[in-house]
């Protein structure tokens, strides 16, 4: 892997500082999704592929130790923990727990740059698929590009709650997912009701009869799936 071109999330609640770290890590080369709390993150984590993860330790609600430990739990993806927090007995309690390196608040982001670049010389390249447009009958749906088009190439407008929806669903074609799940995992004050409505109006863009779906279709009294050709 090119370890400039590596995929970084960071995790915290701190507006200023997740900004200033996006920013100045893109500057040197990386690509960088930023998460204001850990349902964020996991919205994240199950739609792309990350190469090291940054985490605050104090955030509301569920703290960057308590998100470590779930995360575990299913993932060995690096993780950098960032916290205000200096005492031997904390860092020794976020490595206990998984964490690959700590570092103390405040620091300097180039002291953060090379300790991601030591983690990531170490660690074995991981290679991925790259996933093939799903075909929508009338359209293509490209995941890594986000881009809904004709068949044509002519790009059809999604919202960014369609394109996570379309993310989530077509790496998984044929799974149904229930409309509590779609709403937990969109996150950004999502519904189930409000699922309802955002399902209708993709179905309008992707479909050639939206009351008659082929590819996004509803499974009664389940959910949602989708499958396409």
């Amino acid at each position: 892997m090119d370890k400039g071109s590596a995929h970084i999330l960071v995790i915290d609640d701190d507006t200023r500082l997740r900004n200033l770290l996006q920013r100045f890590l893109r500057e040197q080369s990386f690509a960088v999704s930023t998460a204001k709390d850990a349902p964020e993150a996991r919205m994240l984590l199950e739609q792309y592929k990350f190469d090291i993860l940054i985490v605050d330790v104090m955030m509301p609600g569920e703290s960057g130790i308590e998100f470590l430990k779930k995360l575990r739990q299913e993932d060995n993806v690096p993780v950098i923990m960032l916290t205000a927090m200096g005492e031997t007995a904390d860092r020794i309690n976020g490595l206990e727990n998984g964490a690959d390196d700590y570092l103390p608040k405040p620091f300097e982001p180039k002291e953060l740059v090379l300790r991601i670049r030591n983690i990531l010389k170490r660690t074995p390249e991981k290679r991925f698929d790259i996933p093939a447009p799903l075909n929508l009958g009338l359209c293509f749906y490209d995941a890594v590009k986000k881009e809904l088009t004709t068949k044509q190439g002519d790009i059809i407008h999604i919202t960014p709650v369609e394109q996570s929806l379309l993310n989530i669903l077509g790496q998984n074609p044929g799974q149904i997912f229930t409309r509590e799940k779609l709403a937990e995992t969109l996150g950004s004050g999502q519904s189930p009701r409000s699922i309802d409505v955002q399902i209708t109006r993709l179905r309008k863009k992707i479909e050639k009869d939206s009351k008659n779906p082929r590819y996004l279709q509803t499974i009664r009294g389940k959910g949602y799936m989708l499958l396409a050709e």
